[in-house]
């Protein structure tokens, strides 16, 4: 079965910087599409980015530009590199596989999710 570990969460101050880590377990990386998704207090999981195998990588519009996704499939890691944050970044943010789409039903596999806190 394939498990996600999400890391990498903190408090931030505006304007800072974080990347988030989702390592992958039970499963080569490059076997599944990979996606990041948030969730901000009495709000709706929402996308932020998805790679797919093929390394094609879709960005949500209020992150395009600042975030950056990456894959390493050595590591079967794949990476969140989140700069110039905002307070509307606050969020738990969580990894997913098997899955392609904005909606939470398109994917298979979940992490815990990690918190990022952003400071205005």
């Amino acid at each position: 079965e394939v498990q996600l570990v999400e890391s990498g969460g903190g408090l931030v101050q505006a304007g800072g910087s974080l990347r988030l880590s989702c390592v992958v377990s039970g499963s080569p990386i490059d076997e599944y599409a990979i996606g990041w998704f948030r969730q901000a207090p009495g709000k709706e999981r929402e996308p932020v980015s998805y790679i797919s195998v093929s390394y094609s990588i879709i960005y949500d519009d209020s992150v395009e530009g600042r975030f950056t996704m990456t894959r390493h499939n050595g590591k079967n890691t794949v990476y969140l590199e989140m700069n110039s944050l905002k307070a509307e970044d606050t969020a738990v943010y969580y990894c997913a596989a098997d899955g392609w789409g904005r909606l939470v039903t398109e994917w298979n596999y979940w992490g815990q999710g990690t918190l990022v806190t952003v400071s205005s």
